[in-house]
């Protein structure tokens, strides 16, 4: 495979909120050729190529965590600069999760970006799906070049159920199929349930597609 970096340095902006996998996240980012700074300030979004959301835990608490950082996050993304979310990143993306109500903590408001809800598996199989599983893309984006029949590894209880069902990129089968890329109508906000860092060679081309695309933009 091509370890060769893009032709220009790209920045990317890997958001500090408290609950990401910044380590890990931050390595992948590297190895696939990007500059990356770890940051909570809005104006270091705004001078990034891209942004990564990373996340691990619960949606409430990812979301009580980033309030502070919802307009320039939603800023970024409206002015159709690249936004990646990852995981719980991903999930927080959404408008809603089923999870707060599941904890009878009451609905939480996600970023609204790609409009839908986010559910618990409710499958005859352990939850959390945790281990490698094979992605089937099911439509074009510039995220999953090359990743069709690869495997990534998962680790969640809930996943995304968008509005649209053209928000779905790429799918898994856990006993139902579920989203596991999604993205908006645009292109340039998007997520992965599954976490690319971990994910070996499938991994690495996701993050160097990110890369790419941040550079073509």
């Amino acid at each position: 495979m091509d370890e060769s970096p893009p032709d220009r340095d790209v920045s990317v902006a890997l958001v500090d909120y408290g609950l990401g996998n910044l380590r890990s996240a931050t390595r992948g980012l590297e190895r696939a050729g990007a500059t990356v700074e770890i940051t909570d300030d809005p104006e270091a979004f705004a001078a990034a190529d891209g942004v990564v959301l990373p996340g691990v835990g619960a949606f409430r608490e990812g979301m009580e965590n980033a309030g502070p950082l919802r307009e320039a996050l939603t800023d970024h993304a409206e002015a159709g600069r690249p936004l990646f979310g990852i995981c719980l990143g991903m999930q927080m993306l959404l408008t809603t999760s089923e999870e707060a109500d599941h904890e009878g903590e009451g609905e939480v408001t996600g970023l609204d970006l790609i409009s839908g809800t986010n559910v618990r598996f409710e499958v005859d199989r352990k939850v959390p799906h945790m281990g490698w599983n094979e992605l089937e893309v099911e439509r074009e984006h510039p995220l999953v070049e090359g990743v069709d029949g690869e495997y990534a590894y998962f680790v969640h209880s809930y996943y995304a159920e968008p509005d649209d069902a053209n928000a779905v990129v790429a799918t898994a089968d856990y006993g139902v199929d579920f989203p596991a890329v999604v993205a908006n109508e645009a292109g340039n906000v998007f997520g992965t349930q599954f976490h690319p860092e971990k994910s070996g060679e499938t991994g690495l081309t996701i993050l160097r597609n990110f890369v790419d695309y941040c550079a073509e933009r």
